[in-house]
C-alpha cells in the first residue's frame, strides 16, 4: 500500500520530467520511420501517449500529408493521460481541442501542467447526435486536420451526424468494436444516454464494416 502511494506521489511530482523523456524517446523512435518503406501500416505503429499504436501510424501520415491547419479535435478523452492527439501536441505543438463527458477529468486536465503550455482547449460535453455540430461549431472556427473520435458507444451515429464537410478533417480515427466482426455492418440503436460501463461488455459502438 505504502509503495503505490509512494510511487502515485512521485510521478505527480516529476510527471512533466517523465512525459519529456517519454517525448524524447519517442521522437528518437520516430525518426526511423522513414527508412522503413513499407506499405503495411502496422510496421508503423509505435505508443507514446496513445493506446495501440495510433501515434506512430499519425506520425506517419502527417509526414505525407503535411497538413496546413495543424489543429485536432479528439473526444473521450477521458483524463488525457492516454490520448490519440497527446504526441502532436507535444511533439509537433499542435493546436487542439478535446472533449470529455466528465467534469472530474476535465478539471484534471486544466491542473495539469501542459494546459497553459499549449495551445489546448478542454471542454466538458456529453455529446450526442441532436448537440454535436451547434456545441462544436460555437467553438472550432477552423478546418480540422486531424479527429479522432472514442466516446465509447454512440461513436457510428455522433460520425454519421457530424458535419465533415464544415471540420473537413484529412485524418480520421473512429474507433469501431472488433468484437462484432469484420462481415456485417452491425452497430448498437441510438441510444442519446449511452453508458458504456452500465451495458454488457460486448455492447457498445459498431463494426469496421459499419464504419465503412
Amino acid at each position: 500500500m505504502f509503495i503505490k502511494i509512494f510511487n502515485k506521489v512521485l510521478n505527480k511530482l516529476f510527471k512533466e520530467d517523465i512525459e519529456k523523456t517519454k517525448v524524447l524517446s519517442g521522437k528518437n523512435l520516430l525518426n526511423n520511420q522513414s527508412i522503413k518503406n513499407s506499405k503495411n501500416l502496422n510496421d508503423y505503429e509505435a505508443s507514446i501517449f496513445s493506446q495501440w499504436g495510433e501515434d506512430g501510424i499519425i506520425n506517419y501520415l502527417i509526414n505525407i500529408i503535411e497538413p496546413k491547419e495543424k489543429i485536432f479535435l479528439e473526444f473521450g478523452v477521458d483524463n488525457y493521460d492516454e490520448s490519440n492527439t497527446r504526441f502532436l501536441l507535444f511533439n509537433k505543438n499542435w493546436s487542439g481541442h478535446i472533449i470529455d463527458g466528465s467534469q472530474k477529468n476535465i478539471d484534471y486536465i486544466k491542473k495539469s501542467y501542459y494546459y497553459w503550455k499549449y495551445d489546448i482547449n478542454a471542454y466538458c460535453k456529453f455529446i450526442d447526435c441532436e448537440n454535436v455540430n451547434d456545441f462544436l461549431k460555437s467553438k472550432i472556427k477552423k478546418k480540422l486536420s486531424l479527429l479522432s473520435l472514442d466516446i465509447d458507444g454512440n461513436d457510428y451515429w455522433v460520425l454519421q451526424e457530424l458535419d465533415l464537410n464544415y471540420f473537413n478533417p484529412e485524418i480520421l480515427i473512429c474507433e469501431y468494436n472488433s468484437l462484432l466482426g469484420s462481415k456485417y455492418a452491425l452497430t448498437t440503436p441510438y441510444d442519446r444516454n449511452f453508458i458504456r460501463n452500465k451495458k454488457d461488455y460486448l455492447y457498445y459502438g459498431a463494426s469496421i464494416q459499419a464504419f465503412t
